[in-house]
């Protein structure tokens, strides 16, 4: 039966309820989209099959008093006879070949590329008639070379890099887009044991922190947080670039105080018993971006179809990612030496957000990792405030032309709304605010916002 029961009298077709109008929430609607998506073909027919009807009877008392009237049966029959309905739904299963179907992709082995690797030993990558390896990469400037250099085909990005990339900024310029965000939240503040009474970020003049990269959300994050407190990041504290497998090693060394890193090495820490969690990064910001799925505006121009089948197997993983329920299998699933290489207790307390702190308590934060897919353009200004903030960027910065050109947010939506995956009003419009750390950014005001900073680079 056709989920959305475009001949069912007695219910509302497209109802508002949820975005596809079969479900009573966004929630239960999420809930659903894995298993919608076990059969794509026939969720399209479906929905083309309920679209025609809508758009014979726009207004849903015509559509239920035509059902009434003649019954459902003689209504399926004549309006078969004259809707296109079978000719649309084989144009629609009709799938264009691929022009690269087998692909290298490459990663770091952290939790917040979950959706892009899972998608591999779960199949969603060879439902969509793709050959992909995973290409385990050490650090993320082999992943920003590897991409120049088309070793790879896709990447595991910091949300930041495809921006730096496309602006030359540390390397020969690149032009690189972001398709999905792989990851919202998901990273912490982790202190060596011997701060454990020196919490105050106010008091950390002098401390040595360690972020795995510059062009990161780590980096201007913790840039962020100490500066609220006071505190000049470039002159007050040192800030190290490492690798995030390295970051654990280096804190029971002591070569550093403390890092902000991806998970799962905040919470490897802790089970190590070499540091505690000082701070989710969620606190900082709920919402932000973290790690992004992209890769060049060349292959996308070169292997369109390629690159709509690689776009839907990474929505559906973030789909499944996104359901608490199914995150238990997923640490099972990533958590093995193929992937990340860790103990699955220490994935399964980062996907699921139940953990132990360092601190001698047990955490229960759910979203504490989250893997919301949308690539919204005010995400990309915010980077771009901050670049300019910290001498990244010298001059001035045409924040919407960037922001749009290389956040792919009108493809986001398109195959969203192909794979049913519920999309917000407001990200037709792409800009949303935010508040950080009880600062507002309104993405509108980008100059104004980078002016209300006393502490920044000169």
């Amino acid at each position: 039966m056709n989920p959305y029961r475009p001949f069912d009298p007695d219910r509302p077709l497209f109802s508002s309820r949820c975005s596809c109008g079969r479900h009573a929430s966004d929630v239960e609607h999420q809930k659903d989209q894995f298993a919608l998506a076990v059969d794509e073909e026939q969720a399209s027919a479906d929905f083309i099959e309920a679209s025609l009807v809508k758009a014979l009877f726009p207004e849903e008392s015509r559509r239920r008093a035509f059902l009434k009237s003649v019954g459902v049966g003689e209504a399926m029959s004549v309006l078969s006879s004259f809707l296109p309905i079978d000719s649309l739904q084989a144009m629609a299963q009709e799938k264009a070949p691929l022009e690269k179907p087998d692909l290298k992709i490459g990663f770091i082995a952290i939790t917040c590329a979950t959706p892009l690797i899972m998608a591999d030993p779960l199949g969603f990558y060879k439902k969509q008639g793709l050959n992909v390896t995973l290409s385990k990469t050490a650090g993320w400037a082999l992943i920003r070379d590897k991409m120049i250099n088309k070793e790879h085909d896709a990447s595991h990005f910091l949300s930041p890099m495809p921006i730096s990339m496309s602006m030359g900024l540390g390397s020969d310029p690149a032009q690189m887009r972001v398709a999905t965000i792989q990851n919202v939240n998901g990273q912490a503040i982790t202190l060596a044991n011997k701060h454990k009474d020196n919490r105050d970020p106010k008091k950390w003049k002098g401390m040595k922190f360690a972020v795995p990269f510059e062009y990161s959300m780590h980096n201007f994050l913790l840039r962020y947080y100490v500066s609220q407190a006071g505190l000049d990041p470039d002159k007050d504290i040192q800030i190290r670039v490492t690798p995030p497998p390295e970051m654990v090693a280096n804190l029971r060394a002591g070569n550093i105080d403390g890092f902000l890193g991806p998970d799962p090495f905040n919470q490897r820490a802790v089970y190590d018993e070499v540091g505690f969690i000082h701070l989710l990064t969620k606190d900082i910001w709920d919402g932000h971006p973290c790690c992004a799925f992209g890769t060049s505006d060349e292959f996308i121009k070169k292997n369109p179809h390629t690159f709509a089948a690689l776009y839907r197997a990474v929505l559906n993983a973030s789909t499944m990612a996104r359901d608490p329920a199914n995150r238990p299998l997923i640490a099972k699933v990533i958590s093995t030496p193929n992937y990340l290489n860790q103990p699955e207790t220490v994935v399964m307390q980062v996907l699921t957000g139940k953990f132990a702190d360092g601190l001698g308590n047990v955490q229960n934060v759910p979203d504490r990792i989250d893997f919301n897919p949308i690539p919204w353009y005010s995400m990309a200004t915010w980077m771009l405030t901050q670049m300019q903030r910290w001498g990244y960027i010298k001059g001035d910065v045409n924040y919407k032309d960037i922001s749009e050109k290389i956040f792919l947010l009108t493809d986001a939506r398109k195959y969203m709304t192909e794979t049913g995956i519920a999309i917000p009003e407001q990200a037709k419009a792409g800009y949303k605010k935010s508040k950080i750390m009880g600062k507002e950014f309104d993405p509108s005001q980008p100059a104004a916002y980078l002016k209300s900073f006393p502490i920044a680079k000169k």
